[in-house]
């Protein structure tokens, strides 16, 4: 026998630890997903739709116009208010007012207001018509049937209406 120890085979390394096993990549459902592109879309249609419908084209600039009609003659005050006899039976609290525009098309319409006696079968009737849009040349103002009267921008922007009839 000998002293020698025979050579000892080497011990084997440890076995390697397998490769980490891919991270699986979860996928949302068809439904989800569908849902998920819906609120997106829907979002920027609603933004696009919120711009345009705030920078649009702004709306003209409107005034009032005001002022004052007189019925001096046949005109019968009946408590507060004052209405047309005979032939003038169409002049009242509210009936019609029609602006036209400097081309003759009917550009904003009211009625008579308010009236108080203003002498001897006469009346006199307030005059407020909203929203007739800025930027004519001139205007031409009618009460009821009764035919127009011209007036200037500065004077119907301005609440200088006074017309009369009878």
């Amino acid at each position: 026998m000998t002293d020698q120890i025979p050579d000892q085979p080497a011990t084997p390394p440890p076995p390697a630890e397998p490769p980490a096993a891919p991270a699986l990549k979860r996928q949302l459902a068809p439904l989800a997903a569908g849902l998920i592109g819906l609120a997106v879309g829907a979002s920027i249609v609603g933004g696009a739709w919120l711009i345009t419908a705030t920078s649009g084209p702004d709306k003209p600039d409107t005034f009032t116009l005001k002022g004052a009609f007189a019925l001096t003659e046949n005109a019968l005050a009946v408590d507060d208010t004052c209405v047309g006899t005979g032939g003038y039976d169409d002049i009242h609290n509210g009936a019609s007012v029609t602006v036209y525009g400097a081309s003759g098309d009917v550009i904003a319409t009211g009625q008579l207001g308010d009236s108080k006696k203003a002498g001897p079968g006469a009346c006199e009737f307030q005059v407020a018509v909203p929203d007739v849009p800025k930027g004519e040349k001139f205007y031409k103002v009618e009460v009821s049937h009764r035919g127009t009267i011209q007036m200037s921008a500065e004077e119907a922007e301005n609440g200088g209406l006074a017309a009369s009839l009878g």
